[in-house]
């Protein structure tokens, strides 16, 4: 373990992800810098302006960082139009491009970089239980995350420690997808989607810190990992666990040709519940990671009891 407690540098860190990472670090002590696009409303730790995509001032903050932690990226919660299809892939590949082209500027290589990425990137098998080893799959999402994944190791610095987190749908009361899904169940419009056999593999935000934490710390940790609980559920199990944990018993179901034809007016996509993947850390568990909420239903009764 490295113990040092230094400037942690996130990028795209104004978002729910980075604001929950960015209090946890100045908790344990670290110094934390934001670089984001807009100031956040509540500040945590120091904020400094980038666009994400080119050289600029911004590169300074990256002095001397002891870890870069790269959360940048458009929301996939939207239609997915041509033009929010081109935002999401440019957002994620220029940003972590200029993340490297900055680091070689400064001639600064940092002695951990944490990269997100996404557990979409093994695509939508009915059935599966996809590890680190299962094959990608086809589509808009893991083309986006195969060119984030390879635009982060084309940038990557000479002797910088590489984490990549394949992260799944993280539970959190303060943003994401979760909130939304709590006030259907409210309204009595949280049953199962379609089928409900899709797979949600989900993780607790506690646990999500938990595992940047071990990553800027563990100098054993390296490469590509599964950033989800041990036990993925399907679609009709986790809305019956979230109407548990908000004490509603009725939840209406919905069908898919309901899903699609609302979703749009939403403004989101439908395949986003109407597919779904199960997936499940191998590396994880063979590292012995100890996971606060392995269990749905723990991880929902915290959130919400």
């Amino acid at each position: 373990m490295s113990a040092a407690r230094g400037k942690v540098v996130i990028a795209g860190g104004t978002g729910f992800l980075g604001r929950s990472l960015a209090s946890r670090l100045l908790e344990l002590g670290h110094d934390v810098v934001v670089l984001g696009r807009s100031a956040p409303r509540q500040p945590i730790g120091v904020h400094v302006p980038w666009d994400g995509h080119s050289a600029g001032p911004w590169a300074d903050a990256l002095r001397g960082c002891a870890a870069l932690v790269n959360l940048a990226g458009r929301t996939v919660d939207c239609r997915k139009t041509p033009e929010h299809r081109d935002e999401i892939l440019r957002s994620r590949v220029e940003s972590t491009t200029a993340l490297g082209r900055a680091l070689a500027a400064i001639g600064h290589a940092p002695p951990v970089w944490v990269q997100m990425s996404t557990a979409h990137i093994y695509g939508d098998p009915p059935e599966r239980v996809c590890d680190e080893d299962a094959a990608f799959g086809e589509g808009l999402a893991p083309d986006v995350g195969r060119a984030w994944e390879a635009a982060h190791a084309a940038a990557l610095p000479r002797g910088t420690r590489s984490v990549v987190l394949r992260t799944s749908f993280v539970l959190g009361r303060g943003g994401g997808a979760l909130p939304t899904l709590a006030r259907l169940v409210r309204l009595r419009l949280g049953g199962r989607i379609g089928h409900g056999r899709q797979g949600i593999s989900w993780i607790h935000e506690r646990d999500m810190n938990g595992l940047f934490e071990r990553a800027l710390v563990d100098d054993s940790m390296c490469g590509a990992y599964l950033a989800t609980a041990p036990q993925p559920v399907g679609n009709a199990e986790f809305m019956r666990e979230l109407r548990r944990a908000l004490g509603v018993t009725i939840g209406l179901p919905a069908a898919r040709w309901m899903v699609r034809l609302g979703a749009p007016l939403l403004g989101t996509d439908p395949e986003l519940a109407i597919l779904g993947r199960f997936c499940r850390s191998r590396r994880l568990a063979d590292e012995g990671f100890a996971f606060a909420f392995p269990d749905l239903r723990a991880a929902l009764a915290d959130l919400f009891g």
